[in-house]
C-alpha cells in the first residue's frame, strides 16, 4: 500500500510576499478587488477573505495592501518542491497551493511516518510558510485531508484504506473543487458530504454534473488511477530570494540564506551530488546607485550534501562579515559539485573517527578563523626537510604524492633555523644528554641548485622522554650536530 503526504499552503498568496520569518505586520493580499489572504494582525481588525478592497481599508486603515503575485507564488511552490526532494524523488504540484509527495519508499530511511511528517513540516516552516499536512494511501485523499480545516492532529494521517474512506465520508462537498459549480443543487437535495454524494446514482449524477467530479471522487477513494507530472530538478543550481525588508546586519541574512541552503540540499540529493564550493551573493542597491554584491565564498575540504553542516559554515562566515550596504536580495550558486560518495562498507566505525569528521572540523575552523589562519600539510617533492615541509590554506593545498611512511617519521614542527647542539662526552646535549633511538637517515641532495646538503638524521630522546629530530653535518672533518624539529 502506498503512502502519500500532502503539503497544503493556506497562506501562500500572503507568505509568497511576506514569509513567516519576516517582521509581523498588517498585510492584506487583494486579487481583482477582493481579499484572498491577510495576516493575523489584519484579521484581528476585522479583515475577512472575500471582502472588497475598500472594506478592508475601512476595517484596517493602517494595513498594507498588496496585489496578488501569481509569479512569486509559483516560484515559492517550486522552491518548496526543490527542498522536499531530499525526502523523496517523487514530488508533484497539486492545484495552485499544494504539493504531493509519494513517500512509500522513504519511510524506513527517515524513521517512519510520524518522523517523516515532522521533517517535512519543519523544512516548510524554515522556508517561511504555514502548512497543513495530510497523509493517506491515495494522493487525492491526502490532499483532501490536508485542506480540511475542521480536522486536527493525528486524524490528518491515516494508514489503512478503510480508515481513509471512513474519514473521507465525513468531509463536506465544498472541499472538492470539481463539485463547487454544483453546490447549490447538491445542498438542495440534502447532499452535504462525500458519503451522501456517493450514495447518489452515478448515471444521474454524471448527467446533472460532469464526469470530472466523479473521477475526482474515485481517485480520492482509491478506485481510479492517479497520474502526475513529477517535479524535475534542474541540471544546475542557482537560486535567488528577494527579501521583504532590508537587512542591515550580515547575521540577519542567515534566515534567508538557510532557505536557499534547503533548496540546495534538496537539489543535491535529487541529483545524487555533493557540493565542494558554493557562493552566497548578498545583493545591495540597484539602478543608478547600484552597489556590487557582497560574495561569501564557502570552500569545503570534502564535498557534502548535509544541510546542517552547510548552514553551520555559512553562519560562521556571516558572523565575520561587515556589510557595506543593506541587503535586498540573496543568491546562492553552486558550480563545484561531484558525485555523492557511497556510505562506508565497514561494519565498525573507523578508529579516531571518520575522515569526514576531520574535514568538517577543518571547514568549521576555516569559516570561524579565516582561510589564511588554518593551514594543512602540503609537502613538496624534495628530500630536504626545510623545502619538503610545506603548509597551505585548505582551499589551495595541493600536496604531491610522497611516501606516507617517510613523512610519518619526520616531525611537522620544524624550527625556522636549526639550532647547533653542544657535545658532552661525545653525545649531543639539549637540556640533557640525548640518546639516539633511531637512524641514521642519510640525505644528500641539492647539488643542482646550489643548496647541497650532506646530513645523517636521527630521532633522539631526552631524559624527559621528549623526542627530537637532529642531524649530523657531514661537511668537512669536524662533526657538528643540529636540532631541526620536535615531535609532538
Amino acid at each position: 500500500m502506498r503512502s502519500w503526504i500532502s503539503v497544503h499552503l493556506p497562506l501562500l498568496p500572503l507568505e509568497a510576499i511576506r514569509p513567516r520569518w519576516s517582521d509581523p505586520g498588517k498585510h492584506v493580499i487583494v486579487d481583482r478587488e477582493y481579499v484572498v489572504a491577510m495576516s493575523p494582525q489584519a484579521a484581528q481588525d476585522g479583515v475577512r477573505i472575500g471582502m472588497r478592497r475598500a472594506g478592508a481599508q475601512a476595517m484596517c486603515p493602517d494595513s498594507s495592501l498588496h496585489e496578488r503575485d501569481f509569479t512569486r507564488e509559483q516560484e515559492a511552490l517550486n522552491s518548496i518542491a526543490l527542498a522536499l526532494l531530499r525526502y523523496t524523488p517523487e514530488v508533484a504540484l497539486a492545484h495552485q497551493d499544494s504539493l504531493l509527495l509519494d513517500v512509500t519508499a522513504s519511510l524506513r530511511a527517515f524513521g517512519g511516518r510520524l518522523s517523516l511528517c515532522r521533517l517535512v513540516r519543519e523544512s516548510v516552516r524554515v522556508l517561511g510558510f504555514t502548512l497543513q499536512v495530510g497523509m493517506a494511501p491515495t494522493a487525492q485523499g491526502a490532499w483532501l485531508l490536508s485542506c480540511c480545516e475542521g480536522i486536527r492532529g493525528p486524524r490528518r494521517r491515516v494508514i489503512r484504506m478503510e480508515s481513509m474512506r471512513h474519514l473521507l465520508d465525513t468531509l463536506p462537498c465544498t472541499l472538492l473543487s470539481e463539485a463547487r459549480p454544483y453546490l447549490d443543487w447538491l445542498e438542495g437535495i440534502g447532499c452535504m458530504n462525500f458519503a451522501d454524494m456517493r450514495k447518489l446514482p452515478r448515471a444521474g449524477l454524471q448527467r446533472r454534473c460532469d464526469k470530472q467530479m466523479l473521477d475526482a471522487l474515485d481517485r480520492a477513494y482509491g478506485e481510479a488511477p492517479e497520474l502526475f507530472d513529477w517535479v524535475q530538478a534542474p541540471k544546475s543550481f542557482s537560486a535567488k530570494l528577494e527579501l521583504p525588508d532590508r537587512i542591515e546586519h550580515a547575521e540577519a541574512a542567515l534566515f534567508a540564506a538557510r532557505r536557499l541552503i534547503l533548496q540546495l540540499t534538496g537539489w543535491l540529493v535529487a541529483q545524487q551530488l555533493a557540493v565542494a564550493r558554493f557562493v552566497l551573493l548578498l545583493e545591495h542597491e540597484r539602478g543608478r546607485t547600484a552597489i556590487p554584491p557582497t560574495p561569501i565564498d564557502i570552500a569545503l575540504a570534502e564535498p557534502t550534501w548535509h544541510e546542517e553542516h552547510l548552514t553551520r559554515l555559512l553562519k560562521e562566515r556571516l558572523g565575520r562579515i561587515e556589510l557595506i550596504a543593506p541587503v535586498i536580495a540573496a543568491r546562492l550558486e553552486a558550480d563545484h559539485v561531484s558525485a555523492m560518495l557511497p556510505p562506508t562498507e565497514s561494519l565498525f566505525p573507523e578508529p579516531g573517527g571518520m575522515p569526514m569528521d576531520f574535514h568538517r572540523l577543518l571547514e568549521l575552523l576555516t569559516a570561524r578563523l579565516g582561510e589564511q589562519n588554518v593551514l594543512v600539510p602540503a609537502p613538496r617533492a624534495d628530500h630536504r626537510p626545510e623545502i619538503c615541509n610545506g603548509w597551505a590554506p585548505t582551499s589551495t593545498a595541493n600536496p604531491v604524492d610522497l611516501p606516507l611512511d617517510r613523512l610519518a617519521e619526520r616531525p611537522f614542527w620544524l624550527l625556522l633555523q636549526p639550532v647547533e647542539l653542544i657535545l658532552r662526552d661525545n653525545r649531543p646535549f639539549y637540556g640533557s644528554p640525548l640518546r639516539l633511538i633511531k637512524g641514521p637517515e642519510r640525505i644528500e641532495c641539492g647539488w643542482w641548485d646550489g643548496g647541497l646538503i650532506m646530513r645523517d638524521y636521527f630521532i633522539a630522546q631526552g631524559e624527559t622522554a621528549v623526542l627530537y629530530w637532529i642531524y649530523r653535518e657531514r661537511h668537512g672533518e669536524e662533526i657538528c650536530w643540529y636540532l631541526q624539529g620536535l615531535f609532538a
